[in-house]
């Protein structure tokens, strides 16, 4: 299969080019520049997300796109970044439907990339594809995002929205910044502890979107979350246990509000998403419960 794929250097993105590859697709890279990353077996063309659509030839032979590009949301919330977060999602996609639309030969499918920001903070509700959205930044941002990609259906296009929780994997994402105070033996909960966190191993992230590209009953939105979510303080302990050491250095809700200010109240969320969609349409997750995903994570 011919496949294109946009943020292949990030953190899912580099690990799902090496399984694909190895699995014998052709793989053809949109980005601003070629990373030294990137296999000399994968095409690359440049591409300013939100300025312009992508480039004819990278969309030309694509049986399916897998895109996965998006300005991080770890970081303060500025102005200025809540624009690039949000433009880097919407106008990006919109720009890379447009360009699809205008192909002879159309992909059979798009893959993109979501968030369970979608939900907003919901307590302990348990929450599914069904789900109404949330009324928050990030709620907002997302529904606007999955509007964009579904603007790809029309063309005849099947259309998987992943709404990622938590990845977990210690080459990126928030386990590989947990990991270093942790090891000291200065972690600790984050506020309460009490907020539900929606976690997934990064190798079910990869196994979940190869479920996607091979499997027709995989469409619309499918939480990437695994099937037992957990609170931050399980979390916190089960870590600690993981890595023999204590856990006795809670993060007040002032300390993380001085540090990451709106942004804090992403962190401090709580969402206890369910895999229902996935799950129905027959995706078998390789860990479900957080101990085995830890110690296999730590084991690396």
């Amino acid at each position: 299969m011919n496949i294109t794929v946009t943020g292949a250097t990030g953190f899912i993105g580099n690990r799902l080019v090496q399984q694909l590859l190895q699995a014998g697709h052709s793989i053809h890279a949109l980005g601003r520049k070629r990373s030294a990353k990137l296999p000399p077996a994968v095409g690359f063309s440049e591409w300013r997300s939100t300025e312009t659509e992508p480039p004819e030839e990278s969309l030309a032979t694509a049986d399916a796109i897998i895109h996965l590009a998006g300005e991080s949301v770890a970081q303060r919330w500025t102005p200025e970044v809540k624009q690039r977060i949000r433009s880097s999602r919407v106008d990006g996609t919109r720009n890379l439907v447009n360009a699809i639309a205008k192909q002879s030969r159309r992909p059979k499918l798009l893959v993109c990339a979501s968030a369970i920001g979608y939900y907003g903070s919901r307590g302990d509700e348990i929450l599914t594809e069904a789900s109404s959205p949330g009324h928050d930044f990030l709620a907002g941002v997302v529904i606007d995002w999955e509007k964009a990609a579904e603007q790809a259906e029309p063309l005849g296009i099947r259309v998987v929205r992943l709404r990622f929780g938590v990845v977990l994997g210690t080459d990126g994402g928030a386990l590989a910044k947990m990991l270093p105070p942790f090891r000291m033996g200065l972690g600790g909960r984050l506020a309460s502890g009490q907020q539900w966190m929606s976690w997934i191993h990064v190798d079910d992230v990869i196994g979940l979107i190869q479920f996607a590209l091979e499997n027709s009953a995989a469409r619309g939105a499918l939480n990437a979350t695994a099937p037992q979510p957990v609170t931050n303080a399980q979390f916190t302990r089960e870590l600690a246990a993981a890595l023999h050491r204590p856990a006795i250095f809670p993060v007040p809700r002032f300390v993380l509000s001085l540090l990451f200010g709106e942004m804090a109240g992403a962190i401090l969320g709580s969402q206890r998403v369910i895999p229902k969609a996935a799950r129905s349409a027959g995706f078998q997750f390789q860990y479900v419960e957080l101990r085995p995903a830890l110690a296999r994570l730590l084991s690396e």
